[in-house]
This record gives C-alpha cells, sequence and structure tokens, in this order.
C-alpha cells in the first residue's frame, strides 16, 4: 500500500500521539494558548452552525480540556449566548493554559463559575461536556459521574469537546459512563475511540478541526492506524485493461458446503462483481444440482477430500482460495483448510474455515505460510482468541502472531496486518447485521486477491465497498442485494 504521510489526512492518533502532536507544534513555534483558543473557537464555530442562540452550560474538567472550555464559554459570551460555567475542582489546582483561560473568564462581568451539581443544568438547553476528553485513565466517578447520568436522563442536547468523557480515546471502551453526544468537535485528527463501540454511538457526528498543528508532525510521529477510506487504496484499484481476458483477471476458487449452499453462492457473486474474471465453486458431488442451477456464470467442480482439492489448486489458472462459507466445523473443514494454506496460494479463512481451529489456534498460525485474510466476526474470534478489552490491539496482537491479515467484522469494523499497520472501517450500517452479509465480503476479498490485490490492501477495499453498498441500499437490506451494488460503489470510486 504504501500510505503517504501528509497526502491522506486519514490518520488516526492514539492519545499518546495525539500530546505528541501537541508538543512537537508547540516545538515548531506555534504557541500552546494559540492552540487552546483555536480549539475553542472550532467548536463555538461547529455549534453556532448547528444550533441557534440558546441558554447553555460549560462543563469544565481540571486539565487541559477545561480550559478548551473556558475559551468556548468567553466566546459564545461574546457572540450574545447565555452562558454559565461549572468547574470540577479548585480554579486555583487549574495550570498553564487552562488557568489562563480561567483568568480570562473571570475577568468577565459575566465569568461566574458554578458549583459542579445537577441542578446547574436547570434552564440549559444545550450542554458543553469539556470536562476530561480523551485524556481519562480511569472510570468517572463522583460529581463528574453524576452529572452525566444527569445529562443523559435529562436527554439535553449535549457537544462534547475531543471525546465524551468517559470514553477511552484510544479502545472507544466506556469508563463507567459517558454522556450521550449530538455532537463531537476534535482536533486535528480522530482517535481510534471516535470509530469503536461502545465509545462511537456516544460520540454523535464528529468532525475534525483545524486548530493549527502542521501535518510535518506525522512525520516524526508515524501513525500506523488508518480511518478507512478510498484515498487509502482507490489508486492502486485494479482496472481492466484492452489486453485483458477472464484468467488475467483472476480465477478464484471457492468451497461450498453440501448444506448451506447458499453461502458460496453469495462469496462467488461478490466476487464476480468485484471483478475476478473466473469463480469456480468446490463441493461435494451431492449439492452439485443446487450449485449448477444457480448464476450461471458461476463454475462448478465435485470436491470430497483434501486430495480433490490439492489437485484442483494445481490447476495453474487458479489463483486464489476461499474456504469457509457454508463448509461446517468439521475434520473435513479442518482439511481443506490445510489443503489450501498448503498452496501458498492467497487465501481466504471465513466462518467455520476459523472457528474449526478453536481448540488449537497454533495449528492454524503454523500452516499460514502464503497471503491470507481471516474475517471473523466477534463471536467468531472471541472463539480462539483473546476478545476482551481493546478490540484494536487484539486484532493486530493476532495479525502479528499468525502472520495473517486479520479483519475482524462488526461495527467499526477493525483489519490489522502483520506488519503493525491497522485500519478501521466506520462506514458500515447497522443493516450489514443479516445473515450471509459476511460471506458477501469475504467474496469480495478473494476476487479482489484473485486480481493481483495484496492481503492487507484487499480487506481494506473490500470493507468500504461492502459497507458502501449497504448504505446505498438503505432499510430493508439482505445479502443478496449487496453484490449487485458493487458497480455503483466502483463508479464513484472512479468519477
Amino acid at each position: 500500500m504504501g500510505w503517504q504521510l501528509n497526502s491522506i489526512g486519514k490518520e488516526l492518533l492514539s492519545v499518546a500521539e495525539m500530546g505528541r502532536a501537541d508538543e512537537l507544534a508547540v516545538q515548531g513555534g506555534v504557541a500552546s494558548l494559540d492552540l487552546m483558543e483555536a480549539a475553542g473557537k472550532s467548536v463555538v464555530e461547529a455549534l453556532r452552525r448547528r444550533w441557534a442562540r440558546r441558554p447553555v452550560v460549560v462543563l469544565c474538567g481540571p486539565g487541559n480540556n477545561g480550559g478548551d472550555g473556558f475559551v468556548i464559554a468567553r466566546l459564545l459570551l461574546d457572540c450574545g449566548w447565555p452562558v454559565r460555567v461549572s468547574l470540577l475542582g479548585n480554579r486555583d489546582n487549574l495550570k498553564g493554559d487552562a488557568k489562563e483561560n480561567a483568568v480570562r473568564w473571570a475577568k468577565l462581568k459575566k465569568g461566574d463559575v458554578t458549583s459542579f451539581e445537577p441542578n446547574l443544568l436547570d434552564g440549559a438547553e444545550l450542554v458543553i461536556d469539556a470536562m476530561f476528553g480523551a485524556g481519562l485513565t480511569r472510570p468517572l466517578e463522583g460529581k463528574a459521574l453524576e452529572i452525566v447520568r444527569e445529562i443523559n436522563r435529562r436527554n439535553v442536547v449535549c457537544v462534547a469537546v475531543d471525546m465524551p468523557s468517559g470514553v477511552d480515546g484510544d479502545t472507544g471502551q466506556l469508563l463507567g459512563a459517558a454522556p450521550n453526544a449530538a455532537l463531537t468537535v476534535t482536533f486535528y485528527r480522530k482517535k481510534p475511540g471516535h470509530l469503536l463501540l461502545p465509545g462511537k454511538d456516544c460520540c454523535g457526528e464528529v468532525i475534525v478541526t483545524d486548530i493549527g498543528i502542521p501535518d510535518s508532525v506525522l512525520e516524526e510521529i508515524r501513525p500506523a492506524c488508518r480511518e478507512n477510506s478510498p484515498a487509502l487504496w482507490s489508486q492502486d484499484f485494479p482496472r481492466p485493461v484492452a489486453a485483458d481476458h477472464k484468467y488475467s483477471r483472476g480465477h478464484a476458487l471457492i468451497l461450498g458446503g453440501a448444506d448451506m449452499t447458499g453461502a458460496a453462492r453469495l462469496a462467488a457473486r461478490g466476487a464476480r462483481r468485484i471483478g475476478a474474471g473466473v469463480v469456480t465453486i468446490g463441493a461435494p458431488a451431492s449439492s452439485g444440482v443446487i450449485y449448477r442451477t444457480g448464476d450461471p456464470g458461476n463454475l462448478f467442480i465435485p470436491l470430497e477430500n483434501g486430495n480433490d482439492l490439492n489437485l484442483a489448486l494445481g490447476k495453474k489458472r487458479r489463483n486464489t482460495i476461499l474456504v469457509g462459507p457454508g463448509n461446517g466445523i468439521s475434520e473435513k473443514t479442518r482439511i481443506m483448510v490445510k489443503s489450501a494454506l498448503r498452496s501458498k496460494l492467497p487465501t481466504v479463512l471465513d466462518a467455520d474455515a476459523i472457528s474449526v481451529f478453536r481448540d488449537d489456534p497454533a495449528e492454524l498460525f503454523d500452516w499460514i505460510k502464503g497471503p491470507a485474510v481471516l474475517t471473523p466476526h466477534e463471536g467468531e474470534f472471541g472463539r480462539i482468541f483473546d476478545a476482551t478489552g481493546d478490540k484494536l490491539a487484539n486484532c493486530r496482537a493476532v495479525a502479528e502472531k499468525s502472520s495473517a491479515v486479520i479483519l475482524l467484522k462488526g461495527a467499526g469494523t477493525v483489519i490489522a496486518g502483520p506488519d503493525g499497520r491497522a485500519v478501521i472501517n466506520g462506514n458500515g450500517p447497522p443493516a450489514l447485521a443479516t445473515a450471509g452479509s459476511g460471506d458477501v465480503l469475504a467474496g469480495i476479498i478473494a476476487g479482489l486477491m484473485a486480481q493481483g490485490v495484496g492481503a492487507f490492501d484487499a480487506a481494506c477495499t473490500s470493507a468500504w465497498i461492502h459497507g458502501r453498498a449497504a448504505a446505498l441500499f438503505g432499510p430493508g437490506l439482505i445479502a443478496e442485494d449487496i453484490p449487485d451494488l458493487v458497480p455503483q460503489v466502483l463508479q464513484e470510486i472512479r468519477t
């Protein structure tokens, strides 16, 4: 993929990396007080574009997030908005820029600071959460927890500064509780917590604003995580040329099951729609009639055992294999997976092809010698890998250990490569929670790999196209609808 820093704009920064970006900006001559002023100004501009003047309560925490809150209060007051400010803690304990902006607020005639109590929300039509942002490291407690619960109980419109207080910026996990924000304004770059559940649901609309940090700081930080977007991969997307023929566009072999025959057929349709020149379904002869009477563009060969698969993979033109959709959790599936991986051809393992190794994931890892993508949903991931806590870190750890690309499906799909790169895909709508949608995704990945796309790029590209196709359809989506919307997505990418 060869990520180009400063040309994508979809970098995701960890909390520590964002702190480093601030430091580097200051070292480069940007005054930290100016950064805070710009942050507050960007929040005010964002909320004024969305809401008319109304009574506002600004909740300020004891750190720099609270300093942003004092700037916001001052600028809103300058615009004629009725503003009240409440500080968690003592103003005398504030430091640096936060203290300076608290002093500036105090110098105003209406610059009072009220006590941090739930009744301060009385009469408020909008609440600014500037308590902690993304930097919170322990669960909310005491008055902060009480006020967050009261915001949610009253359903007051909330604007979060940087991150809703109580959401871990690195993982999206809730630290006790968090307000349900209508809008979150963050600065310079998003963080993983903006895209990962459950924090994502607390953020509402997320916008990223420029506060004066130069993109040159990324050269030192070198972030290894991105938000998925065509900007990452569209330039390298395979496009047919005049000299192409069906075999030059790749030949994918998809292993189908004897009973759940729909899974392989959905995968095959996804592979063909994304551009694979030929797709063959290999399955037990007993189910051949079903596969042969499905989509007429699919080829079918009978496969009964590992020897049959070895012979099928010996055909030079078959260059990619997908194992798992509808295969069943059985010794036969385990043998098929080993045969596929032994070939060292680009391989996609989905569903049963992963779950069949739940008692011995190390055995699966040992067989991975060539390009491979594993596409578990969270249940399948949890059966054989550690799924507690940090989704992004867990996915990266398994990718490194397995030498495979891991695509962990779900709201906030995570794609991690063995080299440490990671991408979070956030465009998939809830309607994708329907049987067969994962089979289509696996087929799209296989179809791209058949065309020579690398494992990591194929996973990222497929996740975004899959999500975009589902979003285009809207309510009532079923898995069969997704492949037929892929051409429309491809047209969008190419224009």
